[in-house]
């Protein structure tokens, strides 16, 4: 048995697959928390993250449906992020992990 058969058998694995890493989360949990967000938008709520990395993460979530673009056909080019309905059905979980952690890892 190799290392994707075993991961494919776990769906931890495949969910921390598609969305792990440091910047994915973050972004759903601004877009859950505002709503539509502009690309300038998300990355002034994420100073950390260089635009680069944020348009490549943007690219990532929104290739695995969970986050819809939506292009605007003006000058100057306007585009607006925000969740799927795959990712609306995650907030629930988002809202139980945030619960554990505020009553477990309280800052």
């Amino acid at each position: 048995m190799d290392i994707k058969s075993i991961e494919k058998s776990c769906p931890v694995s495949e969910f921390t697959e598609m969305l792990g890493g440091k910047w994915k989360l973050i972004i759903i949990s601004r877009l859950r928390s505002r709503g539509k967000m502009r690309f300038g938008q998300i990355a002034a709520s994420i100073p950390l993250i260089s635009r680069k990395v944020l348009t490549d993460q943007l690219k990532d979530l929104e290739k695995n449906n969970f986050l819809k673009r939506k292009h605007f056909k003006e000058i100057p080019p306007k585009v607006e992020y925000s969740l799927t309905k795959k990712s609306e059905n995650l907030c629930s979980v988002f809202k139980s992990i945030e619960d554990w952690s505020n009553k477990n890892y309280s800052l």
